[in-house]
Order: structure tokens, then sequence, then C-alpha cells
């Protein structure tokens, strides 16, 4: 194989999320092996003999570019594997896809997606895809980088308030989807006129958010590892301020904020966990009463079962009380028994600092997400 070519195909499917890409092979070689990229998936159903009046699933689940994937139906007689290239119905013309799922999985993927469709609109596979769409595809997939920086050069030139983050062409070259972020709403007629001149193919704007855009881009996070979005995320779940003050993290905006600028989509991976350990936490609310005074709630390590109490008459001083002690306590709060003291309890004591004031509190709700 040239030089060239070997950079072409290392490209191509660099760019549709492969980790590696086909070496020369033999007939019945393993070219494509599963978990290659991370809109693969793990078919556990795949071995299973079913009756032999079961019906057979129509349908197959296969993947483009990033983070698209969608169901496709395929026509009588036609057998397809996990890995199979494809050309498969588009508007207008047909595009390259790689099947990702085939078998009964599909059919319990297609439930869990709420996928709803009369077999009639659904798309179909036309056929394996032969040298030749494989030769269009990659030609097409050569285009992306260099339309996405001309692009961005008109959009400079038009003075819209938008940036251009990627550009995915349909596999057989006639068409061509840019996405972008933009603040407010953007009137990109004008723009649309200027592409299809430029580039002679059909033009279609999507809006994508912030996160998305960090997930096409790349990067790495303050973890020191490439990003979640980028190498196995592909659903984005809503993560709000209530899930950093349920963990008891600082409200620090420059800390909670990853490189979307949005707030970190790990904030939600141990939030259920934190939710099911509060349960045995008393409320917040609920105050200490001793002969010394009473004590308030300031702060909670929560897996070291451990809450940090205050008086009232003096805030800066924080006495850490073990969760077991802070419970007998309010049992004998409850049944009239005054504790001569809640330093008696504690384990440790520490000078409390102010590490958040309202404004950066307020600052920080502006990073919660708005999803598109």
């Amino acid at each position: 194989m040239e030089e060239s070519n070997k950079d072409t195909i290392h490209n191509s499917f660099f760019t549709r999320g492969c980790c590696a890409i086909p070496n020369s092979h033999k007939q019945d070689d393993i070219v494509y092996k599963p978990s290659c990229a991370k809109l693969d998936v793990y078919n556990w159903l795949e071995g299973i003999d079913f009756s032999t009046d079961h019906k057979t699933i129509e349908y197959a689940e296969i993947r483009f570019k990033n983070s698209k994937k969608d169901f496709f139906r395929i026509l009588s007689g036609m057998k397809l594997d996990v890995g199979d290239f494809v050309a498969v119905e588009a508007s207008p013309g047909h595009d390259i896809g790689i099947v990702t799922m085939v078998g009964e999985a599909v059919r319990i993927q297609m439930r869990k997606k709420n996928f709803k469709l009369d077999p009639e609109q659904v798309k179909k596979v036309y056929r394996r895809a032969r040298s030749s769409d494989i030769e269009k595809w990659i030609s097409a997939v050569d285009l992306e980088d260099t339309t996405m920086f001309k692009s961005r050069n008109i959009v400079t030139d038009l003075n819209l308030e938008m940036k251009i983050n990627d550009v995915e062409y349909q596999g057989d070259g006639t068409k061509a989807i840019f996405y972008y972020t933009a603040d407010e709403r953007v009137d990109f007629r004008e723009l649309i006129k200027v592409l299809a001149e430029n580039f002679k193919v059909r033009i279609e704007m999507r809006q994508i958010g912030a996160r998305q855009e960090a997930a096409r881009l790349g990067g790495i996070g303050s973890c020191g590892r490439e990003l979640c979005c980028v190498t196995w995320l592909t659903n984005f779940t809503s993560v709000t301020t209530n899930n950093a003050r349920t963990q008891q993290l600082s409200l620090n905006p420059s800390k909670l904020a990853g490189q979307c600028g949005k707030l970190k989509c790990c904030l939600n991976y141990e939030n259920d966990m934190y939710l099911e350990a509060l349960q045995e936490f008393p409320d917040h609310e609920t105050v200490l009463k001793t002969k010394k005074g009473e004590a308030e709630y300031q702060k909670a390590d929560v897996f070291k079962r451990i809450i940090w109490y205050s008086y009232t008459n003096d805030f800066a001083s924080m006495m850490a009380v073990p969760l077991d002690k802070v419970v007998e306590i309010i049992e004998n709060n409850s049944k009239g028994k005054i504790p001569e003291k809640l330093e008696d309890y504690a384990v440790t004591m520490e000078q409390k600092t102010d590490y958040l004031n309202g404004t950066e509190e307020d600052e920080l709700i502006r990073f919660e997400d708005d999803l598109i």
C-alpha cells in the first residue's frame, strides 16, 4: 500500500472514532474488532439460540461520525455482521456507516430508545459498501478538515457571531453537515449561499451545545485523562449545582466547570451513591442542644461518616462529630437529656474558612446545563 493511501485511510478511520485501522489481510481474517470505537456495543445476546418460530429482527444499528448513530431497515435476504461497512439511505443519495449491532439485541436497543416508526418510514440499508463506495467516502472525508477551516474564514468575513466546530460529509460527497455553536440566534441564510457556492454540495447547518463541542474538539480534563465525552460518554445528562451540594463540594466555578464551560459530567457519577449514604444523616436544620450552647450543621464528610458542627455564638470554630454520636445526641435531646458540651464527642476541631460568597454562587449557576 502506498504511503499516501495509508495516510488517507488513517485519517478517515480515526475521524470516525476508530482506535486502529485495518492492515493488509487475507480472506477470513478478522479486520475489524468490536470495542474499536466509543459507539460500539457489546452484544450480550450473541450466541444464544432462539426458537425456530422466533421472528428475526429486520433492523441494524449503524454508526457514523462522532456520536451519530441510528437504526436502519435491512432488506430481505441481506445478512450483515458487526463491523461491516454499508451504504445506507440518506436524504438525498446514500451515506456510508459501520454496523454496530445486529440480531435480537437491536430489538432491545430500539425499545430502550423508544424508537417507534412505521417500517416504511425507516431508512434502508442498500448493500454492503463496494470498493468504489469506500473510495468515494474516503475522498469526501478528506475534505472535512479543509472545509471546516475555510468555512470559519467565511463566517469571519460575514461577521457572524457563531463558531464552526465540525464538518461531516455524506458518504457520497453530495451533502455536508456544518456543526456550529452560537450564544444567540444567527441568521445564516447568506452563509448557506456562500458555502454552497464554494464547496458545491448541499449544505445543512446544525447547532450543538457546549458539551457536544467539547466532545468533537477533544482535550484533557483536570483529572489528567482524555475527556469522557471523547472516549466513551455518548449521552449527556443534565448537571446542576445540586449535585455539587449533595457531594459536599465547595461551589467554586473554576474547579467545578469543565473545558466546555459547563459543570463537569463526572459530578453525576457518584451522585446516587451520595444520595443513598445521606439517607442515614440527620436533617441539616437539626440543632444539637448542649449545656454550653446550641450547635448548627456546617458540613459533612459522607463516607467517613463525620459531621461538622459549630456553636451558634462561635461559627469560626468547628467540631467533627461521628455520625453515630450525632444520632445519639439527637435522641437524647428528644428525651430531654442535654449533654455537657459537644467537645466531648468531637474527634477533631478546626477553624472555619469562607470559601464562597454570594457572588460566586450566582456565577456558578450560569454554568448549569442548557442542552441543545
